[in-house]
C-alpha cells in the first residue's frame, strides 16, 4: 500500500486465508484508534484505519470490510451521515464506538443503518464480544446462502417460516399472531439492535408512541413463552430506552 495512503494495513493481511474477516475502524482520537487497531491485530485480525468520515467512505466502497467500527464524532462528518451513505449500497455489519450515551444519538444512529453501539468508554473485552458476534452472523449468513432458507434455528430454538411453526427443544410454542411477527422479524436479524421505532413500522405498521406500550407487553409474553419451554432460550435482549435485539445462543457454522 502507498506511503502516502490515508489507510493503514494489518500485518495479518498476509493471511488473509486463515482470517478472510477484516475491519474498518474509524476513529479520528489517534490513542483510541491505536488502541482498537492494536487489539485486533492481537487477535488476529487484519484491518484499515481511517480518520475522517471521506476516508471512512472510501475506504468502505473500495475494500469491502467484513465490519465497520464507527466513531460519531469525526472532524469532516457526522458518523449518522456515514451510515445513511454506506448503507445506500452494502448492509455490512456497523458497530458504533461514540461517547455520545443519549438514547437519541443512539437510536438515529441505529436507525440510520447502525447494527450496535457501544458508548466510550468500553472495555476491550465488550467490545471483542460485539464483534465477535457481528463476525458470527456474517458467517452464519455466508453459511446460509445455498440452504433452506424457510428454517431459522438458534440454539433449542427452531422457526419454520414456511409452516408458520415455533418450537423450542423440539416442543411446540404457541404464540399470537403479534408475537410471531415480532419473533420473526428478531430472528431475520439475529444480532442487530432494532430500534422501537424500526420494531413499531416493521409489525405495526406506523410509529405511532402509543403503540409502543403494546410492544412491550408482547415482547414480554414472548419471552416467557420461550423461556418456560426452556430456561436456555433467553435469546431476547433489552436495550433499555432504544429497542431490542435477537442474540446467539450458540456459534453457526463456520464456513
Amino acid at each position: 500500500m502507498p506511503h502516502n495512503s490515508p489507510f493503514q494495513a494489518a500485518p495479518h493481511e498476509q493471511q488473509a486465508i486463515e482470517t478472510p474477516e477484516r475491519i474498518l475502524v474509524v476513529e479520528d482520537d489517534k490513542a483510541i484508534r491505536t488502541l482498537v487497531t492494536a487489539t485486533l491485530e492481537s487477535h488476529g485480525m487484519s484491518f484499515l484505519a481511517a480518520a475522517t468520515g471521506r476516508e471512512a467512505i472510501a475506504a468502505a466502497s473500495a475494500s469491502n470490510p467484513d465490519v465497520i467500527l464507527l466513531d460519531l464524532g469525526l472532524p469532516d462528518m457526522d458518523g449518522v451521515d456515514i451510515i445513511r451513505a454506506v448503507r445506500q449500497w452494502t448492509m455490512t455489519p456497523i458497530i458504533v464506538l461514540s461517547a455520545r450515551s443519549e438514547d437519541d444519538d443512539k437510536v438515529a444512529a441505529l436507525d440510520a443503518g447502525a447494527d450496535d453501539y457501544l458508548t466510550k468508554p468500553f472495555s476491550v473485552d465488550e467490545l471483542l464480544a460485539r464483534l465477535r458476534a457481528a463476525l458470527r452472523r456474517i458467517r452464519y449468513e455466508r453459511g446460509n446462502m445455498n440452504r433452506d432458507q424457510s428454517i431459522f434455528e438458534n440454539g433449542p430454538l427452531r422457526i419454520d417460516f414456511a409452516a408458520g411453526c415455533v418450537s423450542v427443544d423440539g416442543q411446540e410454542v404457541r404464540l399470537a399472531p403479534m408475537e410471531y411477527k415480532l419473533l420473526c422479524l428478531l430472528a431475520h436479524n439475529a444480532g442487530k439492535v432494532l430500534t422501537h421505532r424500526t420494531i413499531l413500522q416493521a409489525v405495526w405498521g406506523s410509529t405511532l408512541p402509543q403503540n409502543l406500550p403494546s410492544l412491550r407487553v408482547f415482547m414480554a409474553t414472548l419471552r416467557k413463552k420461550l423461556e418456560a419451554v426452556s430456561p436456555q432460550c433467553s435469546c431476547i435482549h433489552t436495550h433499555v430506552g432504544v429497542g431490542y435485539r435477537m442474540g446467539r445462543l450458540e456459534t453457526p457454522p463456520e464456513v
